[in-house]
């Protein structure tokens, strides 16, 4: 009976990682590796702790990795993204696309102006200075589109423009301001771009309902 004792303390011993103080424990060589191993890892990880050792999504629940475009850049206040944005008036936006926060806003506005259905009869387009270029504007007259925008200061030609009729402008910053009012607009959690364009057309639709 003692003898069967005493290799059950031993085998407890040799499972149970925490011994007492008093109690020295001598690992097997094979023990003695593996610890090496854990301890190795743990370094290259810088000592944080419930961090993975690979750059891969977890094969709990047989979940896969999302792949697909981001539209996330590094601008000069970080790591960001730029909601482009066609409205027909405060409360009705028209189409939106993303884009990286480093990316121009001109040629997204280019694309986004391609991509919305020209109005049927000639009406003002109001543009932030950020689309003043001279492509952006012939692309607007092109479209159908009168161009409301300032020049830029450096401008060696400047042109004129209705002030009355660009003040209207502030209806789409109060639309931007509304939709970031909703906090997985204004902070996105979304890795796709697929998903955060969902909830921003969620929160279009909630503002038109209003």
């Amino acid at each position: 009976m003692a003898q069967a004792a005493e290799r059950v303390r031993q085998l407890a011993l040799r499972l149970y990682p925490y011994e007492p103080l008093e109690q020295e424990r001598h690992p097997e060589p094979d023990l003695r590796a593996s610890s090496a191993r854990t301890a190795h890892l743990r370094q290259n990880r810088g000592g944080l702790s419930r961090q993975h050792e690979r750059e891969s999504p977890s094969r709990r629940n047989r979940r896969f990795k999302k792949s697909g475009p981001q539209s996330i850049g590094k601008s000069r206040g970080g790591w960001n993204t730029k909601i482009h944005l066609v409205a027909a008036s405060a409360v009705c936006a028209l189409n939106f696309s993303l884009s990286a926060g480093n990316a121009g806003d001109a040629p997204c506005g280019r694309e986004l102006l391609w991509q919305t259905e020209p109005p049927v009869e000639p009406c003002g387009l109001l543009m932030d200075r950020a689309y003043e270029g001279n492509e952006t504007r012939e692309l607007s007259v092109q479209l159908g589109y009168t161009p409301v925008v300032p020049p830029n200061p450096n401008r060696l030609e400047p042109w004129d423009y209705d002030k009355e009729l660009y003040k209207k402008r502030n209806e789409v910053e109060r639309l931007f301001r509304r939709i970031k009012a909703y906090r997985r607009i204004f902070t996105r959690y979304d890795k796709l771009d697929i998903i955060y364009l969902g909830f921003l057309l969620l929160a279009f639709t909630f503002e038109i309902l209003r």
